[in-house]
């Protein structure tokens, strides 16, 4: 092929460091915009990004040339070095992992709205459980003792 054609959208969650509840509403409505620039930087296109205090989510469609590994540790990075710049009473990071879930085209949609609905889901529904629904049902096996340490 001459060309090449992709369409990979990916749902990403990740934790604060140590789940330290540090993204309140007020950091979180600016920390996301930056994020969402760092991702149109990275050349993907941001869907969505969505969290809570403790843990951020994203929809995003990734570039052809680059691997989520590489994605979700550049945007982490400059995330948490753009938030220990601007924060004088805390020291912010993120944990190391995260989950990646690869999203079909016909319901990026509603995984968006999920994800900008966090906080209405996480009513009745904490982030231990939330996270332990994503890898089920995506057929990813755990250990539960350390899932979220």
């Amino acid at each position: 092929m001459s060309d090449t054609f992709s369409n990979l959208s990916v749902h990403v969650v990740f934790s604060t460091k140590n789940r330290i509840p540090l993204l309140t509403r007020r950091v979180r409505k600016r920390v996301f915009p930056f994020i969402g620039g760092v991702i149109k930087g990275l050349g993907a296109t941001v869907i969505a990004i969505g969290g809570m205090p403790d843990h951020a989510h994203l929809v995003v469609r990734l570039p052809t040339d680059m691997c989520v590994a590489d994605f979700v540790c550049k945007v982490k990075a400059s995330s948490s070095k753009w938030m220990n710049e601007r924060a004088t009473d805390m020291k912010f990071g993120w944990q190391r992992g995260y989950g990646a879930f690869s999203v079909s085209e016909s319901v990026v949609s509603s995984v968006a709205q999920y994800v900008r609905n966090q906080e209405r889901h996480h009513r009745v529904r904490s982030f231990d459980d939330e996270l332990k629904m994503l890898l089920t049902r995506h057929g990813i096996g755990f250990d539960g003792r350390n899932l979220l340490s």
